[in-house]
């Protein structure tokens, strides 16, 4: 049984002549007749009554008209979905963050424009460490994700750079190394008056970039930095500065949080390295259309 069999038959029915259901499906109605038969054959039951005036449905038949139009509607229904997600119109996007990356203005910028050109398609999202987003990219548990600087680019993955942004320190409100007199903008403070401060930076692990980027700045600096607590996120370490637990380094765009207990400095002398990326990573296979324009608008959205 073949849906042109299915598509034949209610024709039928609805025109209850074989001639002129024919005529409607552009074909003769011997043929017609002859598939029809063969249906019938294969049902082992009789579909219609024939007379002189026409064909009318038998009790099989109406039942069989039932199911036929339900089975051909669902059909319709699957086509006009699948070409849908093949445009990319529905369907669901998994999108992973880490948390100074989500705090980027960027970021909700992207979302909500990606939401207005395609209201059909599901976000769901997933936060987590640069290393713990590029794992589940390889598992395949995320379509793409927002992160800093990569841990590592295994294969199969692609990491497109979308901006870079200023490194900025945290200190707590009246930290000795800040200058007496604030003047317009940030102040700046240079690495070496933190020598004997205690550091709280993600762990080397989740951020392996930016912390090996800051430890060799403080090395130029003329000091090993003391990293006296490693965080899972970076939200944390500006919540233990501002409980006075020590000084850390942020990606500029994180500057707001908690702002009546700490003060946030431009690095003097920062060396070219101390800068925060903002990287996009997806699977370079099996790219579906709703991940080819997320990956597209993500790239307008920077230029």
């Amino acid at each position: 049984m073949e849906l042109r069999h299915l598509r034949y038959f209610v024709v039928v029915a609805e025109e209850g002549h074989f001639t002129r259901a024919a005529e409607r499906l552009g074909m003769q109605q011997p043929p017609l007749s002859q598939q029809i038969r063969a249906l019938e054959q294969e049902l082992g039951f009789e579909l219609f009554r024939r007379h002189p005036k026409g064909a009318t449905l038998t009790a099989g038949g109406e039942a069989f008209l039932l199911e036929a139009r339900a089975i051909l509607d669902n059909v319709d229904a699957a086509v006009v979905r699948a070409a849908r997600a093949s445009s990319g119109t529905v369907g669901r996007l998994s999108v992973g963050l880490t948390s100074s990356a989500a705090a980027h203005r960027f970021i909700p910028q992207v979302m909500r424009a990606y939401r207005d050109a395609w209201p059909q398609v599901e976000l769901e999202f997933r936060e987590g460490n640069a290393a713990e987003l590029t794992d589940a990219l390889v598992q395949n548990q995320l379509d793409v994700a927002f992160l800093r600087r990569p841990v590592s680019q295994p294969e199969g993955l692609t990491f497109e750079s979308l901006l870079e942004e200023e490194l900025l320190l945290v200190l707590p409100v009246g930290h000795p190394a800040l200058p007496r007199k604030p003047g317009r903008g940030l102040p700046a403070v240079p690495l070496s008056a933190l020598r004997d401060e205690r550091f709280i930076l993600v762990r080397r692990s989740g951020a392996p970039g930016m912390y090996a980027n800051l430890v060799e700045a403080c090395v130029q600096a003329g000091f090993v930095p003391n990293v006296a607590i490693e965080v899972e996120r970076m939200l944390t370490n500006i919540s233990l500065v501002a409980a006075g637990a020590g000084v850390s380094a942020v990606p500029a765009s994180m500057q707001g949080f908690h702002a009546e207990n700490v003060v946030y400095c431009t690095i003097k002398d920062a060396p070219p390295a101390l800068s925060a990326p903002l990287t996009l990573a997806w699977r370079e296979e099996g790219q579906r259309p709703t991940l080819r324009h997320f990956i597209e608008l993500a790239r307008k959205g920077q230029a």
